[in-house]
């Protein structure tokens, strides 16, 4: 295997392991340290291991698609289980984001010949990502003004300890 065959598949994995955690933190709303150490450790040195078998031991396609496909499956799972529970305002894009990755990962696991001799499934696979990454984005933008919006609706609710009280009786 090249060189640059190992970094395409060491960067791959962890790639789809950075996005795992980021699954699980942000869905889990960890803010403290200990509990964002707690998930990404084991995260991290599972990635990190099967990393080193793979370039440094053996290289195994097999093993390595069932690794990348079971850890794509999670993350997908977990970010449509928060996005029907959490009522995220911008949970169609999350959604769009979560169908179309689950469609482009079909295309890797179920590879065929090139279509008119061109467009084969990997080509196609990459051709996904262009709106499912635009769509991840806006998701991305509208997530940190949502939280942003709320972090400030509630910093001037702790400042003024009238304000519910006011607001109940406009009511």
């Amino acid at each position: 295997m090249t060189f640059t065959e190992m970094l395409d598949y060491s960067s791959a994995v962890a790639l789809i392991g950075y996005s795992l955690m980021l699954a699980i933190i942000r869905t889990l709303n960890l803010r403290a340290e200990a509990p964002r150490v707690m998930v990404a450790a084991p995260i991290i040195a599972f990635i990190t291991t099967h990393i080193l078998y793979l370039n440094l031991y053996k290289f195994d396609y097999g093993l390595n698609m069932i690794v990348c496909v079971v850890i794509g499956v999670a993350q997908l799972l977990i970010w449509s289980t928060w996005g029907f529970i959490s009522r995220h305002p911008a949970r169609f894009k999350l959604w769009g984001v979560v169908f179309g990755a689950a469609f482009a990962m079909l295309l890797e696991i179920f590879d065929f010949p090139p279509l008119w001799g061109i467009f084969d499934a990997h080509a196609m696979w990459h051709a996904a990502t262009l709106p499912i990454t635009y769509l991840w984005w806006s998701f991305i933008k509208d997530d940190a003004i949502f939280r942003t919006e709320m972090l400030v609706k509630k910093s001037q609710s702790a400042s003024d300890p009238f304000a519910e009280s006011e607001s109940r009786k406009t009511q």
